[in-house]
């Protein structure tokens, strides 16, 4: 269906979308074609390259995945993917490291890469980051020398240092509530021996054992060009790829033939049920089924069935559970899909007092009823206007998670063509109910777990001309300019900035208002939260089953959030959509109804959301933290989190939402802005009409007054009985977002903790192996924000690993003050890696929230790359001056206070005050 016979019977004038013309606007966005151009080689060893032009800014993605995964490992000798994906970050032959991850992060800021990382599944192993087009010779000759040449960089001390780094990502995520899942799930819904019945992070054991000739053996194994896919996207042509790749790649031996499986699907006999106890606030259900691989017909049919049963506030699960009976705080519903087989899941989580028996009956009835009727025409046509418009948004980035590159690389790897995902999507439009109940009866059976080779081609290497004595030296930077916004007003004095990309379809919108969890102190701690959850939850024309439906069928996303000094709704739609998705934009700003049975529901959820964060150590640490800082009659005094506290959320009533929305969503007092694929000249008159009667008006005047330094440190410690791991959190106030030296105060941080490489993260993590990861962090804010060093420990390091903190603290103040070799690569990773920043459309809404949020300049990001660059040493210094205040530190330690307390008494801080979960002090 053409975009003008949609719009034709769109009604105009405040009216919903009727069942027909739903079904129109979801015909329209299944109608929309989405392809990703590419040209495919296969070099002589046996590496196949694929390249993907997309000019609109001056990147290249570079994306290798080797098809390499936890199922190629055997039991005894699991983890090994994983700790590879570590020890091939360490540096190689020729690319010097000095045994950690450091050597490869250092080396991508200083060419200003963004978007990188490396990551491990079941079935791949992959490398990514997006590079500035002079830079990608650079990126090529590491990444190559990083698969020809890296056996004779790894030696025994490279391989403990990885192997402990490992296991404490290990520890971090067995530490979180419901940690635990992943494992049992796992050996749960696969038989011993199958290549998906071990967790891809392996087991300790494992990783103790595994020899340096183990991973030598396996890296031989799997690691050549001949099991590999380069995917080369961006301001590049195919003919300069394919030259590059060959010169850098093409010496390379292809490695053995490796078998693999294209299918096996394990069999769950039965029912298979599973209890387990954890430390977590609420119960929580699993239901998994084993089904077909990545991109069978039948693995679409269950994706889009699991969109029909949870995706929006009408379906079926949520529907019954969360809205109707409200005795789950959520429900979800995916398909989990990998190379051999998936898995269809459902997980639900109980609302406080709520039995999982009845969850489970509730489950079961929807599901039969699914199984017994299939879906109706019209969520069959929701949930692919759902799957089309999703996709379209995801290939506006080139590179990193579920980019063009991703995306291409995964279709060659599990499917055998880059274009694979046509297919899906052919798939997913010519989808019809039968299919979808034929494939739920087939797979969605009683078989379920409850809590959860062709002759090997002769390869040849090319001789080989790369100087590998030496790092190509990038060419000159390529210019960036931020896009330049254009501003203008409504008649009632609502602001608007707009930027125009017209790269894809789209059109996205951010009202920001000056209030945010800061406004709270006006109101009961968490109003703003819990007002900006109920902004969609009806209108005085729409309930919220219909704002759902409506969003739904159009393709279009809406959101509302709040944080520490502004509110947000957001509004993401397709151009085809336009008018429609602004026309439900604009009523749920203007005319919430706010209906007391919705407030009572989201008001139960967030209760149930604040007894989860103070089960979670971080979130704990964050509830607590504020008040310790700013005071509890600071407006920024409450929980970081901006949830408040259970005893404010339980007194709250629907008077006061709807009062604190009334008092601060004023025309005068927000800034409307709008990025992508439009014109302020087209725009402008369709906002008019829909807020020109927002009136404006008085707002409070927010009290962020300046907070004093403590006089001496603070040392407080919360108990989290057989936390494994201790979180320690230790900071100050700094000045605000706005200050004149704020780009001096943000290099300084990222040379302390504010990135992999900084001081505080290479010393906890790289040199002591205590932490995952390890920094410093600047939570932006209009007033005085807080600046938090931070590190998630094993918990027999707590003590040692404060001491380590605050030599860190008190170095960049004193002994160790920034050097010049320090502010020259944080000046180059801060500037060339611009390219990448603003690439999509996201990304510039982000960014012009910044600039209207802390009232910065409108030239700020122009501005930004010189004045980087014009930093001194001595700008550095002060701005520490500025932050750190080693003497006056306020420390919050979640963890075992049995195991912890008597280290952290020896070191004799000061007194220890202990606290509960909502910051009040314990005996």
């Amino acid at each position: 269906m053409k975009y003008k016979n949609f719009l034709a019977g769109v009604m105009v004038a405040g009216a919903c979308l009727c069942p027909l013309n739903w079904a129109r606007a979801a015909q329209s966005v299944q109608d929309i074609k989405a392809e990703i151009p590419y040209q495919r080689f296969t070099l002589k060893n046996g590496l196949t390259v694929l390249v993907h032009e997309d000019h609109k800014a001056p990147i290249v993605a570079v994306n290798l995945w080797y098809h390499v995964g936890s199922k190629n490992e055997k039991p005894g000798k699991t983890g090994f993917a994983h700790l590879f994906e570590h020890l091939m970050f360490t540096g190689s032959e020729h690319f010097k490291g000095s045994g950690d991850q450091r050597a490869f992060f250092e080396a991508m800021e200083r060419i200003g890469a963004t978007d990188l990382n490396g990551t491990t599944s079941n079935d791949r192993t992959d490398f990514f980051e997006n590079v500035p087009k002079n830079a990608l010779d650079e990126a090529l000759w590491i990444e190559s020398d990083r698969m020809g040449h890296l056996l004779g960089s790894v030696d025994q001390a490279r391989l403990t240092t990885q192997r402990g780094v490992v296991q404490n990502e290990k520890r971090q995520g067995e530490n979180e509530p419901y940690g635990i899942t992943d494992e049992l799930i796992t050996k749960g819904t696969a038989p011993v021996g199958h290549p998906y019945s071990w967790t891809v992070i392996g087991e300790m054991a494992d990783l103790d054992a595994a020899s340096l000739d183990d991973v030598k053996t396996w890296f031989k194994t799997y690691y050549g060009p001949a099991n590999t896919v380069l995917v080369l996207a961006g301001d590049v042509d195919a003919e300069t790829a394919l030259k590059k790749t060959e010169l850098y790649f093409g010496d390379i031996p292809s490695g053995p033939p490796v078998a693999k499986f294209t299918s096996w699907i394990p069999e769950i006999p039965g029912v298979r049920r599973q209890v387990v106890s954890d430390r977590v606030p609420l119960a929580r259900i699993y239901k998994v089924w084993n089904v077909p691989r990545y991109g069978e017909a039948e693995t679409v049919y269950l994706n889009l069935a699991s969109d029909v049963l949870v995706s929006g506030k009408t379906s079926r699960l949520y529907k019954r559970l969360v809205y109707d009976e409200q005795i789950a705080t959520d429900v979800s519903a995916s398909v989990d899909e990998r190379e051999i087989s998936s898995q269809f899941v459902i997980t639900a989580t109980a609302r406080p007092g709520q039995d999982l028996a009845r969850i489970e009956s509730g489950i079961n009835d929807e599901l039969a009823r699914f199984l017994a009727e299939g879906p109706t025409a019209a969520e069959l046509e929701r949930a692919k206007a759902g799957r089309i418009a999703g996709f379209v948004r995801g290939i506006e980035r080139i590179g990193g998670f579920g980019g063009k590159s991703d995306i291409l690389a995964m279709n060659q790897t599990y499917r055998g063509t880059p274009d694979f995902y046509q297919t899906v999507l052919k798939y997913e439009r010519e989808a019809t109910a039968p299919n979808l109940q034929d494939a739920a009866r087939k797979w969605l059976t009683a078989n379920v777990y409850i809590l959860e080779v062709h002759p090997f081609p002769e390869y040849e290497v090319t001789a080989s001309t790369v100087d590998r004595s030496k790092l190509p030296l990038p060419g000159p930077p390529p210019e960036v300019n931020f896009p330049s916004p254009q501003k203008s007003k409504l008649s009632n004095g609502l602001k608007l900035v707009l930027a125009e990309r017209h790269a894809t379809p789209q059109v996205d919108f951010s009202l920001q208002v000056d209030a945010g969890y800061a406004a709270d102190q006006f109101a009961t701690p968490g109003t703003a939260h819990l007002t900006m959850d109920m902004l969609d939850e009806g209108t005085a024309s729409r309930t919220a089953l219909q704002i759902s439906d409506e969003l739904t069928a159009l393709g279009a996303n809406l959101s509302a959030g709040a944080r520490l000094d502004t509110c947000s709704v957001n509004l993401s739609t397709l151009t085809a959509t336009l008018d429609a998705a602004l026309d439900v934009y604009a009523d749920v700003i203007l005319h919430p109804s706010f209906p007391e049975a919705d407030f009572k529901r989201l008001q139960k959820q967030t209760l149930a959301a604040i007894q989860q964060e103070k089960t979670e150590p971080v979130s704990m640490a964050l509830r607590v933290f504020p008040g310790l800082l700013y005071g509890k009659g600071h407006a920024y005094g409450n929980p970081l989190t901006g949830s408040g506290t259970e005893e404010s959320v339980a007194r709250l009533t629907r008077a006061e939402v709807e009062k604190f929305h009334g008092t601060w969503f004023k025309a005068n007092n927000a800034t409307l802005i709008i990025v992508g694929d439009t014109t302020l000249q087209e725009i402008t008159p369709k906002l008019e009409k829909l807020f020109a009667q927002w009136k404006p008006g008085e707002v409070p005047n927010k009290n962020i007054g300046r907070v004093e330094l403590p006089g001496k440190p603070g040392v407080f410690l919360v108990d989290r009985p057989g936390s494994i791991q201790s979180v320690i959190l230790a900071g100050s106030v700094a000045p605000p977002k706005a200050d004149p030296d704020d780009i001096a105060i943000e290099t300084m941080n990222n040379v302390l903790g504010g990135t992999f490489t900084s001081r505080v993260n290479m010393n906890l993590r790289e040199d002591k192996h205590w932490s995952y990861g390890a920094g410093t962090f600047l939570l932006d804010a209009r007033g005085q924000r807080p600046f938090i060093a931070y590190a998630p420990v094993q918990t027999d390091k707590t003590k040692e690993s404060m001491v380590e903190v605050e030599k860190e603290l008190r170095g960049i103040r004193g002994s160790q003050p920034i050097n010049q070799d320090e502010l020259k690569k944080s000046q180059e990773n801060q500037t060339l890696q611009l390219p990448g920043r603003w690439e999509t459309i996201g990304a510039v809404e982000g960014a012009l929230a910044e600039i209207v949020r802390f009232g910065l300049p409108d030239n700020y990001f122009t501005t930004y790359p010189d004045k980087v660059r014009a930093l001194k040493v001595s700008d550095l210094v002060g701005a520490a001056e500025k932050v750190v205040h080693p003497d006056q530190l306020t420390w919050v330690i979640v963890g075992d206070r049995a195991k912890i307390e008597p280290g952290i008494r020896q070191l004799n801080w000061g007194e220890i005050g202990l606290l509960d979960a909502d910051g009040n002090p314990v005996k």
